[in-house]
């Protein structure tokens, strides 16, 4: 038993579930899961620049929220149909990306972080006095229109399918992204810049489009989240919101594809069913990340992972012969 033979039926599994949840209300609230799943799309984004590439971003929130007020304000104000809304925050929040990505790499470790953050900041702060955002009451009551002209979007049931479908294309963007040769240049980046510099990769150019794809991407998720609560809120670009997804991606495991979407999964039902509680959430929330750090150092799928691969038998001496065709070489030699 390994890793990859259990990622198939595990992914059914979830998804049958996914798709299960408009049936069951009185055990699961679809509002809440259409949260989740933005925050997923968001955490998995992120990590392809933290995990993958080994750049740390303090401001990621800055997407997330210009996403949700673009495709809001187009929405609400131009009546743009819903789907191009969508797309247009994401393609500004990738625009924005890009800006601040090519001034970020100038620098790197801590000080590409605060450059994150100041230009955040930055963001933020434009949102709050901008006259189209509504400052501390948010964009009220965006109107969720239809999908394609076709789909009411009015109907929780049929905005969830929606959402789902296109989280789900986001996530297999991320995935085909890092199992591609541009994600062996982002984690040749990771592991040693200057030999990927060496070895004739631009690597600025490539750190850029990091920034940018990571960017639309969590445009998109803010989007979403924008259309399904009809609010873009400055929380939603507030450095609060960039600490979330750092958190996200730490709990779930950085070093994975999906870690991160299992720790938006905890962190959002910590936030949902710990409600109750009041500040508190905010301390259980960091007693829980104190207790993963200290037992799950890769974070949870990432600990799994590992206690996974060290159950699995090791392989026979005909399968390690085969592997590895040198292993026979050197008996002929040696006979």
């Amino acid at each position: 038993m390994n890793l990859r033979s259990l990622a198939w039926p595990l992914l059914i599994v979830v998804l049958l579930a996914l798709l299960a949840v408009p049936f069951f209300p009185q055990w699961v609230y679809s509002v809440f899961v259409m949260k989740t799943l933005c925050f997923v799309l968001f955490a998995c984004a992120f990590n392809l620049l933290l995990g993958h590439t080994g750049i740390l971003s303090f401001g990621h929130a800055a997407f997330f929220g210009s996403g949700a007020y673009v495709t809001g304000h187009l929405v609400k104000v131009y009546g743009v149909p819903t789907e191009l809304g969508i797309l247009a925050g994401g393609l500004a929040a990738a625009l924005l990306g890009a800006v601040i990505g090519a001034l970020a790499i100038r620098r790197s470790g801590i000080y590409l972080a605060m450059i994150t953050l100041a230009m955040s900041q930055l963001v933020y702060f434009f949102f709050l006095q901008a006259p189209f955002t509504g400052a501390e009451d948010g964009l009220q009551r965006i109107p969720r229109g239809t999908f394609l002209g076709i789909f009411d979007l009015n109907n929780d049931t049929t905005l969830y399918y929606v959402v789902l479908g296109i989280v789900g294309a986001g996530l297999w963007l991320v995935w085909r992204t890092v199992n591609s040769p541009f994600g062996n240049v982002m984690r040749a980046i990771r592991e040693h810049e200057p030999r990927a510099i060496s070895m004739g990769y631009p690597v600025a150019r490539y750190k850029v489009l990091v920034f940018s794809l990571s960017a639309g991407l969590s445009g998109i998720a803010g989007a979403l989240k924008a259309i399904i609560f009809q609010l873009a809120a400055l929380y939603d670009v507030h450095w609060h919101t960039s600490g979330d997804v750092i958190l996200m991606t730490l709990l779930g495991g950085m070093n994975t594809v999906f870690g991160p979407a299992v720790g938006a999964a905890i962190v959002s039902s910590l936030n949902h069913f710990l409600d109750p509680f009041g500040a508190w959430v905010t301390v259980i929330i960091g007693l829980v990340f104190m207790a993963c750090v200290l037992l799950f150092r890769q974070g949870v799928v990432g600990q799994l992972a590992l206690l996974i691969q060290r159950k699995s038998p090791p392989p026979s001496s005909s399968t390690a012969a085969r592997t590895n065709p040198t292993t026979e070489q050197h008996a002929t030699l040696k006979e």
